[in-house]
């Protein structure tokens, strides 16, 4: 059986749905093989994905199910702003 302790690793997953939050709302989490996972399946379905340490770290230790606490939009604004200027590569490399 092998171990997986890289807990510093973290990741989190936000869904905005205007007609039902007034902001986007933590959808998965975690640390460590539950980052990496969190990470592969948005990777998987063509959800792009934004990399912040910092910012992973303090999404990740939100509830389940919870809106982003105010104190977080800039930050938050700041990714959907480089998700609409995100292409999908065509030879699978990441966007730079």
């Amino acid at each position: 059986m092998s171990q997986y302790n890289d807990n510093s690793k973290r990741a989190a997953a936000l869904k905005y749905d205007p007609n039902k939050n007034n902001s986007p709302v933590v959808i998965a989490s975690g640390a460590g093989y539950i980052a990496d996972k969190v990470v592969k399946i948005a990777e998987e379905t063509g959800v792009p994905v934004y990399k912040d340490d910092s910012l992973a770290v303090l999404l990740s230790q939100l509830d389940m199910g919870s809106e982003i606490p105010e104190e977080l939009f800039s930050a938050i604004v700041d990714i959907y702003i480089y998700f609409l200027n995100f292409k999908l590569p065509k030879d699978g490399a990441e966007n730079e």
